[in-house]
């Protein structure tokens, strides 16, 4: 089978094909292609991954180019995972927002909108390329944000694009262990929509063991969320939400901390990619698995600096956490459950329908899924507690808006988007935000020209 990778240079495509190598299954993928718009970084991560190959038999053949469609044509899967103006773009989205006082990140609050505003013609220019070149694909959906791409992209793909985030699938795995469980066991109710949603329950033969780490302080306060909510507020919510609601439930802290910091992860990130991707071009002669080498000691310390300004001076993340991955794991396991009717559990994006009371039925949500063949069935949800969904429906509300302004260029629209996020204050800072992004992020510019 066929993989493309759009967006095939970019930092995390190894671990992606990490997880190819160990699948050693008779249908699995054999072909990865690699589509990039920039070369350099398309020849950089080919080095890493022929260095990650080694001694494996038989790896997944890679081919690398700049030709949309010679990558998507006869793909079974297309990972898309695209950053639609780079991290100066990020750095761009996190400084508008700092700069008028707000919480400066990229897919939560003005930054995740201003990533969405540019994202979303790209997507769907590659949503209508996949339907005429490789119809019976399947799209699986990492580019950021994902559950408002992925929903863009389910307008002209229906069902057969599926987005994916590792947080959901990392808290949840953490949960269960901590209460001594086999993941296999365990029935999980999590619902929101990606970076908002909330574990509920841990459900074992019928009981719910979630109050049960709930109620134990020590326990609790081995996870990171256990940490960076404090537990007594977990306790209050009888759920564990997810990490990205910090920056809903301490804003003025995540503002504060963010306008504290020397730089932030945008900034952080240029510097740390711009020297890792000039490491590996100088090097062509370094000895074999080096390319692979310095990939993972620059995984490892992004990874560790994840969050870095919700935790305390000091506070090193957990080395579970820091070791990271999960959503190539994901991935795997889509493809496997499509490909080989190998049935999986599996928190995923995908369309509402009537998954989750008080959302369109064509709005993206995150809730476990069952995988087989056929693609992913959602697990019908209880209904959310008022404060969640008022939340989910706000911000749902917000991310169509952006979908909708990214389609027409109406800037009015756009200002509505930013206006009625709740972490946006004055229609006044709307404008500002709207100005501001249309300024410094060419692809913002050009779209409201």
């Amino acid at each position: 089978m066929k993989l493309a990778i759009l967006g095939g240079g970019g930092f995390r495509t190894p671990l992606v094909y990490g997880a190819l190598l160990g699948d050693r299954s008779e249908r699995r993928i054999t072909e990865v292609w690699l589509h990039d718009v920039d070369e350099d970084r398309l020849d950089t991560i080919t080095a890493v991954l022929h260095s990650m190959a080694g001694a494996v038999d038989h790896p997944p053949r890679v081919r690398t180019g700049t030709d949309l469609d010679a990558a998507l044509e006869g793909a079974d899967f297309v990972f898309f995972a695209v950053r639609t103006g780079g991290l100066a773009g990020r750095t761009a989205d996190e400084r508008v927002a700092l700069e008028l006082g707000l919480l400066g990140q990229e897919t939560v609050g003005p930054g995740g909108i201003s990533y969405g505003l540019r994202t979303v013609p790209v997507a769907l220019h590659v949503a209508h390329r996949v339907a005429a070149v490789a119809p019976q694909a399947w799209v699986i959906n990492f580019t950021n944000p994902a559950g408002l791409v992925t929903e863009a992209m389910s307008a002209v793909l229906g069902h057969r694009v599926v987005g994916i985030c590792d947080s959901p699938i990392a808290m949840a795995r953490k949960a269960v262990r901590l209460l001594g469980l086999e993941g296999s066991e365990a029935r999980l109710d999590y619902v929101g929509l990606n970076h908002l949603g909330w574990l509920r329950a841990v459900t074992v033969g019928g009981e719910d063991r979630l109050p049960e780490l709930l109620g134990d302080e020590a326990r609790l306060a081995r996870m990171e969320e256990g940490r960076l909510f404090g537990t007594e507020w977990l306790r209050s919510l009888g759920a564990i939400p997810n990490e990205y609601l910090y920056y809903y439930y301490f804003t003025r802290e995540a503002v504060a901390q963010a306008l504290a910091a020397e730089q932030t992860r945008g900034e952080y990130l240029v510097a740390q990619q711009a020297a890792f991707y000039a490491r590996v071009r100088r090097s062509p002669t370094d000895p074999v698995g080096a390319p692979f080498a310095e990939w993972e000691r620059v995984r490892l310390d992004r990874n560790a600096t994840y969050m870095r300004e919700a935790r305390a001076e000091g506070e090193e993340r957990d080395e579970e956490d820091a070791q990271g991955g999960g959503y190539e794991g994901v991935a795997l396991a889509l493809m496997a459950a499509i490909a080989r009717d190998e049935p999986a559990e599996l928190i995923l994006n995908v369309r509402n329908g009537s998954t989750v009371p008080g959302l369109p039925a064509d709005a993206v949500v995150e809730v476990p899924c069952r995988v087989d063949h056929n693609g992913p069935a959602p697990h019908r949800a209880a209904a959310l507690e008022g404060h969640q969904l008022g939340l989910v429906q706000q911000v749902k509300a917000v991310d169509r808006l952006v979908i909708e302004a990214a389609v027409t260029g109406d800037a009015a629209v756009a200002v509505k988007a930013f206006a009625l996020h709740p972490l946006v204050d004055s229609v006044t800072v709307a404008r500002e935000l709207l100005a501001g992004y249309r300024a410094r992020v060419p692809e913002v510019g050009r779209l409201f020209r």
